[in-house]
Formats: structure tokens, C-alpha cells, sequence
């Protein structure tokens, strides 16, 4: 390759690179001419292991945790990000350790695993690879398991909500037949007031209406004879 061709193509990695980095960023790397250049002034900036760097990245893997609910690849993907930036500052953990750290930053939830994955380990030293997968493993067990429990409660649901309407529907049937079989009773004792007969009341009646003006008379006949029949008496 000729060296104009090279330096085309650096150019072209050069801008390329400064379009991914932040505006905060880019002002460091501004005078840079050489991809070769601009990686090794970010490499300064970030990946330079002073204790300070050393110190934040350390905080960040330990206070990394698992929200509930949340996935359970992205939280690896960010276990393994970290990792990754602690060996860039030259800090390197053992295998064993890694995958201990991965279980302690699972959410309460994953308690009953943890135990059961410590439990079974006894004295043989746990492998991040191993755990990674079954913890993978686990989530997609837990997500298959909750779909059918979901449909099973929402059906218990709509069946123990037409039980109850079922079941009021029939109380108040009950409750209108024992009304009904007792008014016949209850109609027998009432007296109508127009036709003198049982079994309903005046405004149910169909016998024509007397006549409230005769009717008076009569009462005034009645009382007009009552007081005559004292007065003989006397």
C-alpha cells in the first residue's frame, strides 16, 4: 500500500472516531492528526491506571446490582465492561472471585439460587463461565414459568367472578319465588273496600266504583237511625 493511500485511510479512521466521542471529549483530542495519536491521548485520559481511576473503577463493580425485574443480559454485559476497564488499568481478578462477585450483585429475588449454587459447590472453586450460564439459564426458567401462572390467575379470576354472579343471580331468584308462593296466603286476608270480596286491593279492582255521594247518604242514614233509636230508648 502506498503511503498516500495510508494516509487516506487514517484520515478517514480519524474522522470517524471523532464523530463517536462526546463534544467534551472531542476538545481534548482536537489537535490530534493521526488515529495512532488520538488513541493514545484517550488511553492517557481514561485508561491511565492511577489510583484515583483505579479507585473509580473499583466503586463502580461493587456497587453494581441487579434491579428486580430488570434483564439479566444487560446486567452481565455491564458486569463484563467493567471487568474489562480493570484489566485496561492492569487490575485482574481470579476466576473464582469474578464469579462470586456476579452472584453477590443479584437482587433478593435470586437468594434461593445463590444458596443453592454455594451449597453445591462445597470445595470446588466456582467458574465465571459456569455461573454465567446458569444464571442465564435460571432467568429464561423464570420468565417461561411466569407466563402460565399470569393466564391461570387471570382465568381463576373470571371464573370465580361469574361464579358470583351466578351465584347472586340464583339467590335472587330463590328470594323472588318465596315471595311469590307467599303472597297468595297474604292476598286471601285482604278485603276490598269497593266489592266487599277478598283477594286484592280496591285500586286492583274491577267491579264498577260506588258512589261516594250515596254512600254518604247511607252513613248519614245509618247515624240518623242510630240517634233516633237512642233517643226511643230514652
Amino acid at each position: 500500500m502506498k503511503q498516500e493511500e495510508w494516509n487516506l485511510l487514517d484520515r478517514q479512521a480519524l474522522g470517524m472516531i471523532r464523530l463517536t466521542l462526546a463534544k467534551n471529549v472531542a476538545f481534548n483530542i482536537v489537535n490530534e492528526k493521526t488515529t495512532a495519536s488520538l488513541m493514545k491521548t484517550l488511553s492517557d485520559m481514561y485508561e491511565k491506571p492511577s489510583a484515583a481511576n483505579k479507585v473509580h473503577i473499583m466503586r463502580r463493580l461493587f456497587n453494581l446490582k441487579m434491579g428486580e425485574g430488570n434483564l439479566v443480559i444487560n446486567h452481565i454485559n455491564d458486569f463484563n465492561t467493567i471487568l474489562a476497564m480493570l484489566e485496561s488499568v492492569q487490575i485482574k481478578f481470579e476466576d473464582e472471585v469474578k464469579a462470586l462477585i456476579l452472584l453477590s450483585s443479584l437482587p433478593e429475588s435470586w437468594a434461593a439460587t445463590v444458596t443453592a449454587v454455594s451449597s453445591s459447590a462445597r470445595d470446588n472453586k466456582l467458574k465465571l463461565n459456569d455461573i454465567r450460564d446458569l444464571i442465564l439459564s435460571e432467568d429464561v426458567r423464570r420468565r417461561d414459568s411466569e407466563e402460565p401462572s399470569s393466564s391461570t390467575s387471570s382465568s381463576a379470576l373470571n371464573t370465580e367472578s361469574r361464579g358470583r354472579t351466578t351465584q347472586k343471580g340464583y339467590n335472587n331468584r330463590g328470594r323472588s319465588k318465596s315471595r311469590a308462593k307467599g303472597q297468595p296466603k297474604f292476598r286471601n286476608d285482604i278485603v276490598c273496600w269497593n266489592c266487599d270480596k277478598r283477594g286484592h286491593f280496591t285500586n286492583q279492582c274491577k267491579a264498577p266504583k260506588k258512589n261516594k255521594n250515596r254512600k254518604k247518604r247511607d252513613d248519614d242514614e245509618s247515624a240518623n237511625a242510630a240517634t233516633d233509636e237512642i233517643v226511643n230508648r230514652s
